[in-house]
C-alpha cells in the first residue's frame, strides 16, 4: 500500500527493461541489490523494482516523475495522480474562470471540449487546477491546450465588466452570463452538450442564463470541479487569459498590475488615481469592489 512518502505498485516484468532503459536515459544510476531486478537513484528520487514485480518510489521529487512519467509510460493508470481511480473518460465540456477576485484585470471565462484521448492527453500533460500550478507553467500548458484541443474563452475587459456589472448588478449573474456565452460557444463548435462547471453560487443561475440562450444541455455543477481534468484545463486556459489580459493593461501605463485586492493593488491604485483622475479606474478595475472605496478614501465615488 502506498503511504505519503512512499508510492508502491505492481508491474508486469515484461516492462522491467523498458523502465530501466527509460531510467538510465534519465539520468537515474542504476544499481541491483538483492531480492531486487534493479534500483534506480537521482536527486530527488529513488525507485525499486523488485523481483516479485512490485516497484516503490520514494523522495521529494517522486511526484511529477510519477505524474509525468510513471503514470503514462509504465502503470497505465492515474492511481496516483486520481487516487479516486474512476476519471471520467466520457466526452464532455469543462467550464471555469478566474480574476472575478481581483481588483485590476479582466474577468476570463473559459471552456474545454474534451474526447475519451484528449482527456488522456491532458491527464499526461500534467494538467490541473490552475491553483495549484504558477503562472509561467499555465501559460505553457495554456498554447498545448489551445492547440490541441476545442476551446472558448470569454474576456470580459475591465470596461465591459463594469458596464455589464452595472446591467446584472450582481456578480453571480454576471459571472453565469458568462458561463452561458463559453458553453454555447463550445456547443456550436463541437455538437457536445454534457457540461461540467465549478459552482459559484446557486444551481439555478446557470441553468437560467442557459434558458435564456435557447440552450438545452446535460449539466453538471459542483463544487471542487477542478479536480475533473477537462475542468481543470479550462481553469488554466481562464488563468492564463486573465494573466495575459492584466499584463496587457500594465504595459500600456509602463508598469506592472498587482493581482487579488492587497494593500499592493490599494498603493498602485492611489497612484494612478492621482496621475490620471478616478475616471482610469473603470479602464483597469472592478470598481464595483470595496478596494475602489479605500483608494478614493473621501473622495466622491462613482456614480451607482
Amino acid at each position: 500500500m502506498s503511504t505519503p512518502n512512499c508510492f508502491v505498485a505492481t508491474i508486469s516484468l515484461a516492462l522491467a527493461e523498458k523502465l530501466r532503459s527509460d531510467l538510465f536515459q534519465q539520468g537515474f544510476e542504476i544499481s541491483t541489490p538483492v531480492y531486487t531486478i534493479f534500483s534506480a537513484q537521482k536527486k530527488g528520487v529513488s525507485c525499486t523494482l523488485y523481483t516479485s514485480g512490485k516497484l516503490t518510489v520514494q523522495g521529494k521529487e517522486k511526484e511529477e516523475f510519477i505524474k509525468f512519467y510513471l503514470e503514462p509510460e509504465i502503470l497505465g493508470n492515474l492511481s496516483y495522480s486520481y487516487p479516486e481511480a474512476q476519471v471520467d473518460l466520457t466526452s464532455r465540456i469543462g467550464i471555469d474562470e478566474a480574476g472575478k477576485g481581483d481588483f485590476f484585470g479582466p474577468l476570463c471565462i473559459a471552456g474545454v471540449q474534451a474526447d475519451e484521448k484528449h482527456i488522456k492527453d491532458l491527464l499526461s500533460w500534467g494538467v490541473k487546477d490552475s491553483k495549484k500550478i504558477n503562472d509561467p507553467q499555465i501559460l505553457k500548458l495554456s498554447k498545448q491546450i489551445r492547440q490541441n484541443l476545442p476551446y472558448s474563452v470569454v474576456m470580459i475587459s475591465p470596461q465591459k465588466y463594469n458596464e455589464l456589472y452595472e446591467k446584472f448588478r450582481n456578480l453571480n449573474e454576471l459571472l453565469a452570463w458568462g458561463h452561458a456565452t463559453a458553453i454555447s460557444e463550445l456547443v456550436q463548435k463541437t455538437g457536445c452538450r454534457k457540461v461540467t462547471i465549478d459552482q459559484f453560487a446557486g444551481e439555478h443561475l446557470v441553468i437560467n442564463a442557459l434558458k435564456r440562450k435557447e440552450l438545452s444541455v446535460d449539466l453538471s455543477q459542483r463544487h471542487g470541479a477542478e479536480a475533473d481534468p477537462v475542468v481543470a484545463a479550462a481553469s488554466i486556459l481562464a488563468r492564463a487569459a486573465f494573466v495575459e489580459g492584466i499584463d496587457r493593461l500594465g504595459a500600456a501605463l509602463n508598469l506592472i498590475l498587482p493581482k487579488g485586492a492587497s494593500q499592493q493593488v490599494i498603493k498602485v491604485g492611489k497612484m494612478l488615481v492621482e496621475k490620471h483622475g478616478k475616471e482610469i479606474l473603470r479602464t483597469l478595475a472592478k470598481i464595483h469592489f470595496k478596494t475602489t472605496d479605500e483608494i478614493l478614501g473621501n473622495a466622491k465615488t462613482f456614480d451607482s
